[in-house]
């Protein structure tokens, strides 16, 4: 019987392609609706969160800017990774039952929450590791125990971790991080730069750890990516810098974390980034 954590002579662990992104990425979910669904109901407003909805039981359509009216049957899971208008609607002849959540995937513009198509609708099998998840939090969303929310929120995070690593393990998820992280090649790479953002990144250091040459590795990676790596490499950085800035770190020691020489090249990347200077994203004080 193998241990967790332990590898046996010979064997070549497969490297964990999400774990730095969500040590360093926040991802958080709010359940804001548990229940039978009957309504139509809009959602998506500029400027706020994202959503997943889990289709417990019954039918319904979803719509919006991103698809057309599309209907859906239960065990389905809608996702929207960042704010996106969209539409919910179902009769009382559906039988719809919802959960619903306002998710946050480590804040708006980092190459996660950039690298996901507007929608996803997966649909579920109840026997595998993710409908054994949401078995969980549809149980605990039938309850009325203490810590409910608490529980939910947390149920609902692990469900998206699962329709992460699902999306990452398919041989065609789509375009983006995803793609890129399911790629034979890339994804060493994109494992370092998301471990190691501070290093001395040269485009030739990354090809060599994809094991191309630089012309073939740029190509590759901007066709699955959909963005240059070096460009790729400057999101990432600055996505944790203003995550690092609103923990409260200082500036010149957060430029340095991500790799910049000097707070001044930081303070100007990320103005150009996020259209605000660096320490407009550090947290007030009260006065």
């Amino acid at each position: 019987m193998s241990e967790i954590g332990v590898t046996r002579a010979g064997d070549t662990p497969e490297p964990d392609r999400l774990a730095a992104v969500f040590s360093r990425m926040r991802l958080t979910a709010r359940v804001f609706y548990t229940g039978p669904f009957c309504a139509i109901q809009e959602y998506g407003r500029t400027g706020g969160p994202g959503h997943i909805h889990l289709l417990r039981a019954g039918r319904m359509v979803v719509e919006g800017d991103a698809l057309a009216r599309t209907p859906v049957e239960a065990p389905t899971a809608i996702l929207f990774p960042r704010a996106g208008l969209h539409q919910l609607i179902a009769g009382q002849e559906d039988e719809a039952e919802l959960v619903c959540a306002e998710i946050d995937l480590g804040g708006p513009g980092n190459p996660l929450e950039q690298g996901l198509p507007p929608v996803l609708i997966l649909p579920l099998e109840r026997e595998d590791v993710l409908g054994t998840a949401l078995g969980l939090l549809f149980a605990e969303a039938s309850a009325q125990e203490s810590g409910r929310q608490a529980a939910l929120d947390r149920l609902a995070e692990v469900a998206l971790i699962y329709i992460l690593r699902r999306m990452t393990a398919a041989p065609q998820p789509g375009y983006g991080l995803l793609a890129g992280l399911a790629h034979p090649a890339l994804n060493r790479v994109l494992t370092r730069l998301h471990e190691e953002p501070g290093a001395d990144w040269s485009l030739e250091r990354m090809a060599d750890e994809a094991g191309m040459s630089r012309s073939v590795f740029a190509e590759t990676f901007r066709e699955t990516v959909g963005i240059a790596p070096g460009n790729y490499l400057t999101r990432w950085r600055l996505s944790l810098a203003r995550a690092l800035l609103q923990a409260g770190q200082p500036a010149k020691a957060v430029a340095r974390q991500v790799g910049y020489a000097s707070p001044a090249a930081f303070s100007r990347a990320f103005t150009r980034q996020f259209g605000i200077p660096a320490g407009e994203s550090a947290p007030k004080c009260d006065s």
